[in-house]
C-alpha cells in the first residue's frame, strides 16, 4: 500500500488534490488475492499488501505527485483507515480490500496499533512505583544487559549473576505478571539492570519496572514498535542522568533514555530508507552504540509494480552520548543502481540486500565487531551475503568476511511464480539472523562460534581473518534443512547459548542439542515434545546446571547441561491476573531468550507473526 494507501492519506488530509488521483493507474488485480491473507499478524503482513497494493505510486519517480512513503508513515493507524474506509481514497482502492488487509495495512505503515495512542501510558497504570531508589552502580550488580548479557553474546549467566542453579529451577514459582495494552507480540527481550527491568513492545511503548514486585516505574512512547532488547550504558553530557537506555524501532529511530527517570537524552535515525528497520539490539562498547539495520523489502517480489531492490543492510557506529552517527558501513560496498526494467516496465536495482538481523559481537582483543548477514535481494548475490563480517570499531573498516552460504538471493513470492523481478537463480533464503558468539577454549583458542538457518555450526578462528575451524550439522538424522519461515526453519534462527565448551541451541525442527565446541560434535539432543509444530527457534539461556528454552506453543523448558534432561516446564499459553491489571495472556515465544538475574527469571510470551500465537505477557519467575 505504498502508492494507494500513502495517497489515500494525504487525499483525506487535503494535501493531494482531486486530480492527482484520476491518474492513478488500474486497481492492482492482486488484492483479490491479498484479502484471502492471514491477517493474525497486521503489522508484519500489511507490509505484503502495502507493497502489492501502493507501490506502484509512491515512491514511484513516474508519478510526481504521490507523496512519497515516509511521509504516510507519520500517521496515526487510525487515520489511514478512515480514509481508506470512508475517505477520498474510498473508491480508489479501499473498496477492493477486506477489512482486515485495511487494517493490516493501516498498522504496518504507521508502525502502531490500533487504539494504543495513549492506553500504555504508565501513569495510567494502577501499579506506579511508590519509590525511585539511586541506580547504583552497573558493574557491581546483577545484570542481563542487551541481547546477549555480554558483549561477546554468550547469553551465559554465571553463578554469581545468576544467583540461581539448575538444581533450584524446580521450586521456582510466578511472582508477578504484567500486561502490555494493545500489544499482540511481546516479542521484545526484557534487560534487567539496578533491579529494574527495561522492555519495549509492538505499540511503541518502553516501560521501566521494578524487577521484584512488577511496579512501574516509567514508560516512554517510542515512534514506531520496539521489537529489540534494551542495553544500558554509561552516559555523559546530560545533567543528572548517569546511565542511558539504548534501542532502536521499526522505522530505523536510534533513542537514548535516562535510565532512571525514562526522559528523551536524544533521538537519531541512521537510514533513510523507507523499508529499513531496527530489530536487533545495539551493542555498547566504550561510549559507542554499533547499530544493526534491517529490511523488510525482500517481501516485495510479487508485486512487479514495485522497483525493488534498494534497501541494503547496515552497521552504524553512533556516538552514545549525542546520538551522531559516526560511521556507518553497508554489507554491500557498492551503492544500488538501475539494472534494466522488468515486464512492466518498471525499473529494477541493485545489488541489494544483507539485512543484519543480529546484536553484533564485540571483540576488544582485535578491536573489532562482527555480525551475520541476511541474503541478497538481487542477482547475483554478493559475496558480503549470508556471511560473516567482521568491521574495525574505530571507523567501520571492513577487516575481513566469511561466506557461509554463497550464491543466495531471495525474494518473497519467488518460490512460486517467479515473476520477472525475481532473482535469476533464487536461492534458499539462509541467511544468519543469530549474533555470532566469541568464545575463549579451556586450551586458550579463541573461536567465533555461528549457527546457520539449515542447521550447522562453524568455528571461525578471529585471530586469523576468521579462517575456518571446523564445520558441522547440529540436525538428526533425517531432520530437513528447509528455512521456509521463522516457525519452520529447521536450524538455528535467533540464538543460542554457550559455557565453557558447550554450545547450546533450540532447533526449529524440534529439540534442543548440545554441540562441543572443540570439534562441532553433538553431545545429547532433546527432541522434547517430539511434534514438528513445535519450534524451538527462539534464543536461550545457559546458567551453572541449566539451559532455559522457550517453544513456539509457549512453553517454557529447563534443562540439564549435562545431559539435557527436562528440570522444569512451565506453560505460558494461557491467560494470567496481572500486576497492572491488563488482561493479558501467553502464546508464542519465537524470537527473545529467558533473562537470568539476581535470582529471577523473565519471559516475554507471545509473537503473532508468520502464524505465531498471539500474547502480551512478560513472566517473573523466582524462589519461594
Amino acid at each position: 500500500m505504498k502508492a494507494f494507501g500513502l495517497l489515500l492519506v494525504m487525499a483525506s488530509f487535503g494535501v493531494v488534490a482531486p486530480g492527482a488521483l484520476a491518474q492513478q493507474p488500474s486497481p492492482n488485480p492482486a488484492l483479490a488475492a491479498l484479502n484471502n491473507l492471514d491477517y493474525s499478524d497486521k503489522t508484519e503482513v500489511g507490509f505484503v499488501v502495502f507493497q502489492i497494493a501502493c507501490t506502484r505510486c509512491h515512491g514511484n519517480p513516474a508519478v510526481e505527485r504521490a507523496p512519497l512513503p515516509a511521509a504516510l508513515m507519520q500517521f496515526e493507524p487510525e487515520h489511514i483507515y478512515e480514509s481508506l474506509t470512508r475517505g477520498s481514497m474510498a473508491a480508489v482502492i479501499g473498496n477492493q480490500m477486506s477489512d482486515a488487509a485495511k487494517r493490516a495495512v493501516s498498522q504496518s505503515l504507521s508502525g502502531k496499533r490500533f487504539g494504543t495512542a495513549g492506553l500504555g501510558n504508565a501513569e495510567r497504570m494502577p501499579n506506579r512505583c511508590t519509590f525511585d531508589p539511586p541506580l547504583g552502580d552497573l558493574r557491581r550488580v546483577p545484570a542481563w544487559n542487551g541481547w546477549g548479557a555480554d558483549i561477546h553474546n554468550t547469553r551465559s549467566q554465571s553463578g554469581e549473576a545468576a544467583r540461581l542453579r539448575g538444581d533450584d529451577l524446580p521450586h521456582l514459582r510466578l511472582k508477578w505478571a504484567f500486561g502490555f495494552p494493545g500489544s499482540a507480540s511481546a516479542y521484545a527481550q526484557p534487560a534487567l539492570a539496578f533491579g529494574r527491568i527495561y522492555v519495549g513492545t509492538d505499540t511503541g511503548y518502553v516501560y521501566s519496572l521494578d524487577a521484584a514486585t512488577g511496579c512501574v516505574h516509567w514508560s516512554f512512547k517510542a515512534d514506531s514498535a520496539v521489537r529489540n532488547a534494551m542495553t544500558i550504558g554509561i552516559v555523559h553530557g546530560h545533567g543528572p542522568a548517569r546511565y542511558a537506555v539504548y534501542f532502536g524501532d521499526l522505522k530505523a529511530n536510534v533513542y537514548a533514555l535516562d535510565a532512571r527517570t525514562g526522559r528523551p537524552l536524544w533521538s537519531t535515525r541512521v537510514e533513510q530508507n523507507v523499508t529499513n528497520r531496527i530489530t536487533a539490539a545495539p551493542a555498547f562498547y566504550h561510549g559507542r552504540l554499533y547499530v544493526p539495520i534491517s529490511s523488510w523489502e525482500e517481501i516485495g517480489a510479487a508485486d512487479l509494480t514495485y522497483q525493488c531492490c534498494r534497501s541494503v543492510g547496515a552497521v552504524a557506529g553512533v556516538d552514545a552520548d549525542t546520538g551522531r552517527i559516526l560511521w556507518k558501513r553497508y554489507v554491500i560496498p557498492e551503492r544500488p543502481r538501475p539494472l534494466g526494467k522488468n515486464a512492466e516496465g518498471v525499473q529494477q536495482w541493485g545489488p541489494a540486500g544483507g539485512s543484519v538481523w543480529n546484536t553484533p559481537t564485540i571483540d576488544p582483543v582485535r578491536h573489532a565487531l562482527y555480525f551475520g548477514t541476511g541474503d541478497a535481494t538481487t542477482y547475483p548475490a554478493a559475496a558480503t551475503s549470508d556471511a560473516v563480517m567482521a568491521l574495525d570499531l574505530a571507523d567501520g573498516r571492513v577487516l575481513w568476511s566469511f561466506q557461509v552460504t554463497p550464491n543466495d538471493s531471495f525474494l518473497g513470492g519467488c518460490a512460486s511464480e517467479h515473476p520477472s523481478n525475481c532473482p535469476k537463480v533464487v536461492g534458499p533464503d539462509w541467511d544468519i539472523p543469530a549474533s555470532p558468539v566469541l568464545v575463549r577454549l579451556p586450551d586458550g583458542r579463541r573461536r567465533l562460534i555461528v549457527g546457520t538457518k539449515p542447521g550447522e555450526f562453524l568455528a571461525l578462528d578471529p585471530d586469523h581473518r576468521g579462517a575456518l575451524a571446523w564445520r558441522a550439522s547440529v540436525l538428526g538424522q533425517g531432520a530437513s534443512g528447509d528455512a521456509s519461515g521463522e516457525g519452520r526453519t529447521a536450524g538455528v534462527l535467533w540464538g543460542f547459548a554457550v559455557d565453557r565448551d558447550t554450545a547450546y541451541v533450540g532447533l526449529g525442527s524440534g529439540g534442543v542439542a548440545a554441540v562441543d565446541l572443540r570439534t562441532g560434535a553433538r553431545r545429547w539432543n532433546n527432541l522434547l515434545e517430539s511434534s514438528r509444530k513445535v519450534s524451538y527457534a527462539s534464543a536461550n539461556t545457559v546458567i551453572p546446571g541449566a539451559v532455559i528454552q522457550g517453544a513456539s506453543n509457549g512453553k517454557v523448558h529447563a534443562l540439564s547441561t549435562r545431559d539435557g534432561h527436562e528440570l522444569w516446564s512451565f506453560e505460558t499459553q494461557r491467560e494470567f491476573e496481572t500486576v497492572n491489571r491488563v488482561t493479558a495472556k501467553g502464546g508464542s515465544i519465537s524470537v527473545g531468550g529467558p533473562v537470568v538475574a539476581d535470582g529471577m527469571l523473565f519471559v516475554g510470551s507471545g509473537y503473532a507473526v508468520l502464524g505465531g500465537i498471539p500474547g502480551n505477557v512478560l513472566l517473573a519467575f523466582g524462589l519461594p
